[in-house]
């Protein structure tokens, strides 16, 4: 049960970032031995955003994190919650870097790993620094670059994007537009094999003898498409329950882009049409952590989140992880 005299963590800003090397379904067609329409067909996706090299998954973090924070003052973020599966080492953390970066040495920041699901994981790390007063406010940031993860010759690689998205988050009245719903987060650690990188953690290490294990992401599409479907939906009714609303009354579902069947397979789940789930997958891929604030933000900018709607928040990842919430869409005082 939920303190109703703590304070609501409240939407206040959103931003993202995109590399600018824009990959077509065309130029993974020879190597993957798949035509791009059977690609489209498959997923929803004819372009996805790749890192040239250099750039990491904290260098699109902190563009993210500098345009979400637009109109906002530096100095007020208290903490930084970075969401990622890729980060810039193994140790220490992306969050600390980050937050350096973008002139906030001295607020707390962590890394957050839940693979598709991370950034609604931290969201809801957000809100508990918020609610326990640790923070007035808090950077919440997806950001992944599993380009680099991904086997060259493998099928799945097609699904993946790079990018990051962030949103900014005070504390406030839960009765106000933007304030967070709360955070239904679940997992399934029995799941762990249907989306992982086997190496180079400590279990591959510990082990001390034989071939090295795998460093490619790997992941059991049919299983993985059955069980998010299943888990975003039970999460979603879940978030819906807590906030009082009918599915009906969902103006907006903003789901993780994972395949765009599984986004179309979510609302009929629900009772909803397929227009009040947005979707930016066809450009965009999918960006794992970073796929809800992108979309966000993308939506923002094109007038597809209007002050007043009803959103409902969505994802499933590796893990297993899931997870959901819902806010009013807030009026942003955006440069966008």
């Amino acid at each position: 049960m939920r303190d109703q005299r703590a304070p609501a963590a409240v939407l206040v800003g959103v931003g993202s970032c995109l590399p600018p090397r824009r990959v077509a379904n065309g130029e993974l067609a020879e190597r993957l031995g798949r035509a791009p329409e059977w690609m489209f067909r498959r997923s929803g996706i004819r372009f996805r955003h790749v890192v040239e090299s250099g750039t990491t998954s904290g260098d699109l973090a902190v563009a993210a994190g500098r345009e979400a924070l637009a109109g906002s003052a530096v100095g007020d973020v208290a903490a930084v919650v970075v969401a990622t599966t890729s980060p810039d080492r193994p140790c220490p953390g992306t969050a600390p870097s980050v937050a350096a970066r973008l002139g906030m040495a001295g607020a707390a920041a962590l890394d957050v790993q839940a693979v598709c699901a991370g950034f609604l994981y931290a969201l809801g790390v957000a809100q508990g620094l918020i609610a326990a007063g640790t923070a007035d406010t808090v950077l919440a940031i997806g950001t992944d670059v599993l380009s680099l993860s991904v086997a060259p010759d493998d099928p799945t690689s097609m699904l993946f994007g790079d990018g990051a998205g962030a949103v900014v988050l005070r504390s406030g009245h839960r009765d106000e537009p933007g304030a967070l719903g709360p955070c239904v987060l679940g997992s399934d650690g029995g799941g762990l094999d249907l989306i992982t990188v086997r190496g180079g953690g400590s279990e591959e290490r510990s082990a001390a003898r034989g071939a090295p294990a795998d460093p490619y992401l790997r992941l059991e599409g049919q299983e993985v498409f059955r069980r998010a479907v299943q888990h975003m939906a039970s999460a979603s009714r879940a978030a819906l329950d807590a906030a009082g609303w009918k599915p009906q009354e969902v103006d907006r579902i903003v789901p993780h882009q994972a395949n765009a069947r599984i986004t179309a397979m979510l609302a009929e789940r629900l009772g909803l049409t397929a227009d009040r789930a947005l979707s930016n997958i066809e450009q965009v891929g999918n960006t794992s952590a970073a796929s809800i604030p992108v979309l966000l933000d993308h939506a923002h900018r094109a007038g597809d989140l209007a002050p007043g709607h009803r959103v409902l928040l969505t994802a499933f990842g590796g893990g297993l992880t899931w997870g959901a919430t819902t806010l009013v869409w807030p009026r942003l005082t955006h440069p966008h």
